[in-house]
């Protein structure tokens, strides 16, 4: 229902993309996230739940989006491997690890090219099971590895 409605809130964006995956992470206070990878759908959905007042620092805790895409020729283990002198981790490395960061905000939408990559922000939330960091993320449609542009992240407050 949630993937039908944005669809349809959202058709110049979604709505040719059929929903692919679905998940949802609650980080506990030590936890540092995901690392550096790229996603196998069109187009990546971040909703963030968790409240305002459990973020210790206001300036991140959220999303880091790189403004690269892998090649059109590598395989999904190729652009998911970010091992010290790995190719993905050269990419980053040439571009000058450029980047839009987005500060986590309470019930904040974040949308981009799933095909960027990109990784959780590091964050400092409150101790406790209420003040877990809570990311719910939706894949719609198929990976595209044409064109760059960090023009294709859109935080929305």
């Amino acid at each position: 229902a949630l993937a039908q409605e944005l669809r349809e809130k959202l058709p110049n964006i979604l709505g040719k993309h059929p929903l692919r995956h679905l998940w949802a992470y609650k980080y506990d206070e030590r936890y540092t996230g995901i690392n550096v990878h790229a996603d196998e759908a069109a187009v990546n959905l971040n909703f963030w739940v968790t409240r305002e007042d459990a973020n210790l620092n206001k300036e991140s805790g959220g999303l880091v989006v790189y403004t690269k895409k892998p090649p059109s020729d590598w395989t999904f283990d190729m652009y998911n491997q970010f091992a010290e002198g790995g190719a993905a981790r050269e990419l980053l490395e040439e571009s000058g690890w450029e980047n839009v960061t987005i500060p986590y905000r309470e019930n904040r939408l974040v949308m981009f090219d799933s095909a960027l990559f990109h990784k959780t922000d590091s964050f400092q939330f409150k101790q406790g099971f209420l003040n877990r960091r809570i990311n719910l993320t939706l894949l719609f449609g198929t990976m595209d590895l044409g064109g760059v542009g960090q023009d294709k992240v859109c935080p929305v407050p």
